[in-house]
């Protein structure tokens, strides 16, 4: 189970004129999207606030991996929205460009930063870098 909120997080808030935006990398797309979702967990609450105590089994495709990775950050704010639950561990199973399977566990904060609204494709590419892979994603409070 992926869970570690240091430095070394794989995300690092930007700024942004109205939204919230992060950059987010990882060695690989599962990773990638690892690190988003830890980036979003972090934007609504402090992770570290959270007992994991609900978990939701997620497969969810998309016609490539931008799509895809605004389809799995959009589907964890609807379950924030839905249940009041912030996810802080993420079991990824298969990572694909075009599909994604796995286990994620959350609860519920005891107070939140922002209500984020969606994830967004502005300014979304999914690019190689050094470190692997990179991204920006701006989320819509």
């Amino acid at each position: 189970m992926e869970n570690s909120w240091d430095q070394s997080c794989g995300f690092e808030e930007i700024p942004h004129t109205a939204d919230v935006a992060l950059r987010v990398w990882g060695q690989d797309l599962k990773e990638l999207f690892v690190n988003a979702a830890r980036g979003l967990a972090w934007l609504t609450a402090d992770p570290a606030s959270i007992c994991p105590e609900k978990e939701k089994s997620l497969d969810l495709s998309a016609p490539d991996a931008e799509t895809l990775l605004v389809t799995w950050l959009g589907e964890l704010i609807y379950l924030n929205e839905r249940e009041g639950l912030v996810f802080t561990e993420f079991d990824l199973e298969e990572v694909m460009p075009m599909h994604l399977r796995g286990v994620v566990r959350g609860g519920r904060p005891k107070e939140t930063r922002h209500l984020i609204k969606a994830a967004t494709f502005s300014g979304l590419s999914i690019r190689p870098t050094e470190r692997g892979l990179e991204t920006t994603v701006t989320f819509d409070v």
